[in-house]
C-alpha cells in the first residue's frame, strides 16, 4: 500500500489528493484509478475489460472513513471509471493487496483456487475483491448476500457454479432440519434459490430420502463429487486484515462552523 501526494501533470503544484495505494510515490499520468494503479505503479492484477462498469473486473476496494457515521466504510468500485483524485483521503486496495503466491494467499483467492472457479483468470481479481469487500464488511454473509455482491462480475469461461460453490463455505451456516422437518424447516427452502443443493430434497419430510443437509455433505447419487474439501480450507480471520491508514482518519476532530 502507497502513500501519494498526486502530482499536477500539467504543473508544479500538488492536488489537495492524498492516495494510500502502496509503497513509493508516483507522479500522475492518468486521469482514472485503473489507469494509474496498472501503469505508473505497476500493479496489473487489476484489468481492463469493457471500460464501461459492466464486466467488473477492474473491481478494486476503496476505504474511507466516515466522520458522520464514525467508522469506516469499505467499498468495491470500478476502477475504469472511478477519477483518480475523487479518492481523496480514500485507501484504495487492489488485488496484490490481499495476498499473493509469493508470501500467502487469502481465504478468498484460496477458495476460488481449491473450487476450480478460474480458467482464463481475467475476471478472477475482480471477483476475489467484491467478495473481499464484502467480506470486510460482513465477515459471515449469507449465500444470498455472495450472489448479490458478484451481480456486477461477469464470468464467460469458467461458469457459476464453481465459483459459487467455493464462495458458498463463507456463508452463514445452514439452519437445517436435521431430518425431521421441523424447528426451522428444511434445507429446500434455503438451498433452492441459489440451486447448489440436491434436488432430492425431503420436503420437509424427514422421509424418504432424508434431509438435504446428509446428502449435500455426501454427495448425493446422480452428482459428481465434489472437488474440494471445505474443513481443509484456510479459515477468515478478520483480526488479520490491514488496518486503516491512521492518517486518513481526517475529520475526527474537525468542528464544522456556519
Amino acid at each position: 500500500m502507497v502513500n501519494d501526494i498526486i502530482k499536477d501533470p500539467l504543473g508544479d503544484s500538488d492536488y489537495n489528493c492524498r492516495v494510500y495505494l502502496g509503497n513509493g510515490a508516483h507522479p500522475l499520468k492518468a486521469p482514472l484509478l485503473l489507469e494509474w494503479v496498472t501503469v505508473p505503479v505497476g500493479l496489473t492484477g487489476t484489468k481492463l475489460g469493457c471500460g464501461e462498469g459492466g464486466c467488473g473486473s477492474c473491481t478494486v476496494m476503496v476505504s474511507k472513513y466516515s466522520p458522520l457515521e464514525k467508522k469506516i466504510l469499505h467499498i468495491a468500485i470500478n476502477a475504469c471509471l472511478a477519477p483518480l483524485c475523487s479518492l481523496h483521503h480514500a485507501a484504495v486496495t487492489t488485488v496484490e493487496g490481499i495476498g499473493s503466491t509469493a508470501t500467502q494467499i487469502h481465504p478468498v483467492q484460496e477458495r476460488i483456487a481449491k473450487s476450480h472457479g478460474s480458467q482464463c483468470g481475467f475476471c478472477t481479481p475482480g471477483i476475489v475483491m467484491s467478495v473481499y469487500t464484502l467480506l470486510r464488511n460482513k465477515p459471515e454473509p449469507t449465500m444470498e448476500e455472495i450472489e448479490d455482491t458478484l451481480q456486477g462480475n461477469l464470468c464467460r469461461c469458467t461458469g457459476y457454479r464453481a465459483i459459487l460453490e467455493g464462495l458458498s463455505t463463507f456463508a452463514k451456516p445452514l439452519n437445517c432440519c436435521g431430518q425431521s422437518g421441523k424447528e426451522n424447516g428444511c434445507c429446500k427452502g434455503q438451498f433452492g434459490a441459489n440451486h447448489l443443493g440436491p434436488s432430492n430434497c425431503c420436503g420437509q419430510n424427514g422421509t424418504e430420502n432424508g434431509c438435504c443437509k446428509g446428502q449435500f455433505g455426501v454427495n448425493p447419487p446422480g452428482m459428481s463429487p465434489r472437488l474440494f474439501e471445505p474443513s481443509e480450507f484456510k479459515p477468515l480471520d478478520p483480526t488479520q486484515e490491514p488496518i486503516f491508514p491512521p492518517e486518513l482518519l481526517v475529520g475526527t476532530n474537525v468542528t464544522f462552523l456556519r
